[in-house]
């Protein structure tokens, strides 16, 4: 069975820092985490990506984080990364780590992910 644990939300101060990570566990050879993503929530919105990567080395990252947030992934650790610079209070939102077995698809789509953690929250207050 395929787990997502997200970790490393918390609190910041606008221009701040914070990294998320996502341990993963459960894949088998038959399910391989071809694609990951970052995603987040707030009550306000649905569920936007905000970085994704897979296998062949493809990151494509929401316009408004680009330069500012790096996606990587370290499969010896079976970790992905969401390291989070110049962090703004529209960042704030719950973050979400996806998987996804299917190398074809979208990296920002919620719908083409098949396996969700459970967030970690962010909070960047002003």
């Amino acid at each position: 069975q395929v787990q997502l644990v997200e970790s490393g939300g918390g609190s910041a101060q606008a221009g701040g820092s914070l990294t998320l990570s996502c341990a993963w566990s459960g894949f088998t050879s038959s399910y391989i985490e071809n694609r990951m993503g970052w995603f987040r929530q707030t009550p306000a919105m649905e569920r936007e990506g905000v970085a994704g990567i897979d296998s062949n080395g493809r990151i494509t990252y929401l316009d408004s984080v680009k330069g500012r947030f790096t996606i990587s992934k370290v499969n010896a650790k079976r970790t992905l990364y969401l390291q989070m610079n110049s962090l703004k209070p529209e960042d704030a939102a719950m973050y979400y780590c996806a998987a996804d077995p299917n190398l074809r698809g979208e990296l920002r789509s919620a719908a083409a992910f098949r396996d969700w953690g459970r967030g970690t929250q962010v909070t960047v207050s002003s």
